[in-house]
C-alpha cells in the first residue's frame, strides 16, 4: 500500500504538469491558428487590393488609349477645319474680287435696259420705268448685296423678255398733243401695239419706224375689239385680221 501511494503521489505532479503543458499547447495552437487566419486575411486583402489595382490600371490604360484616339481624331478635325477656313477665305477673297467686277457689269445692264425701254414700243411705260428706277436706287443701296442686285436685274430682264411672248390688254392714257385721253390698248408680243377709243369709234397702232401713233381704218374696229376681249380672257381665241409690221406702211398710206 505504501508503495502504491508513493507512486500515486509521484504521478500526481506529473499529471498537473502535463495538463498545464497541454493547455499551453492548446493556447499556442489557438494563437497560431488566429495568426494564420489573420495572415490569410491579410493575404486575401492584398490579393483583393492587387486585383483592384490591376483593374484600375487596366481601366486607366483603356482610358489612355481612348484619349489618345480622341486626340488624334481631334487633331484631324482641327487640320480639316483649318483647311476649310483657308478655302473659305480664298472663296471670300475671290467673291470680293467678283463683286468688284460685277458692279460695273450690273450698272451697264441697267443702262442697257433703260435704253431698250426708251427705244421700244411705248407700252406700260410707267411700270417699266419705275422698275428701272428701283434698280438704279438699289445700285447705290449699301444694304443690298451684289447677288441680290444681280437677281433683281435678271428678273427685270426676264419680265421684258416675257412681253415678247404674251398678249395683253389694258386701259391707259394715250398722248394726244397737249391732251391725253383714256383708251384701250392691245399688245401682241413686241410685234404690234394697238389702241381703241372707249366708244370703239377710233383705233390705231404704234408706227415704230415713224415713232408715232397712226390711225387705222374703221374696218379694223371689230378685230381690235375681239383682240382686246381675247387678251382679257373674255372670249375664246380666234384668228384676227390685224395689220402687221410688213403692211404697216401700206395701211399708213
Amino acid at each position: 500500500m505504501k508503495a502504491v501511494w508513493l507512486v500515486a503521489l509521484l504521478a500526481a505532479p506529473l499529471s498537473v504538469q502535463a495538463q498545464q503543458a497541454l493547455q499551453q499547447a492548446q493556447q499556442e495552437s489557438r494563437e497560431l491558428t488566429a495568426e494564420a487566419v489573420a495572415t490569410q486575411q491579410r493575404i486575401d486583402n492584398l490579393d483583393d487590393a492587387a486585383r483592384a489595382a490591376l483593374e484600375e490600371y487596366t481601366q486607366a490604360q483603356d482610358q489612355a488609349l481612348a484619349l489618345n484616339d480622341y486626340s488624334e481624331r481631334l487633331q484631324s478635325m482641327v487640320e480639316a477645319q483649318a483647311q476649310e477656313l483657308t478655302s473659305l477665305q480664298q472663296q471670300i477673297d475671290s467673291l470680293a474680287d467678283t463683286q468688284r467686277e460685277m458692279l460695273p457689269l450690273i450698272r451697264r445692264m441697267i443702262e442697257s435696259l433703260e435704253a431698250f425701254v426708251a427705244l421700244d414700243m411705248p407700252f406700260l411705260l410707267d411700270e417699266r420705268e419705275d422698275r428701272i428706277a428701283r434698280l438704279q436706287d438699289l445700285l447705290i443701296d449699301p444694304e443690298i448685296s451684289v447677288a441680290e442686285l444681280y437677281r433683281r436685274v435678271l428678273e427685270a430682264y426676264q419680265i421684258e423678255s416675257d412681253y415678247g411672248r404674251t398678249l395683253e390688254a389694258w386701259r391707259g392714257q394715250l398722248p394726244a398733243g397737249e391732251q391725253e385721253r383714256v383708251v384701250e390698248f392691245l399688245r401682241i408680243g413686241r410685234l404690234m401695239l394697238f389702241y381703241q377709243s372707249l366708244d370703239g369709234q377710233e383705233q390705231g397702232y404704234w408706227d415704230t419706224a415713224a415713232g408715232r401713233w397712226q390711225v387705222l381704218p374703221a374696218s379694223y374696229r371689230r378685230a381690235l375689239s375681239n383682240g382686246i376681249a381675247i387678251a382679257r380672257n373674255e372670249q375664246s381665241p380666234q384668228l384676227l385680221r390685224l395689220p402687221m409690221p410688213a403692211v404697216s406702211a401700206e395701211v399708213a398710206q
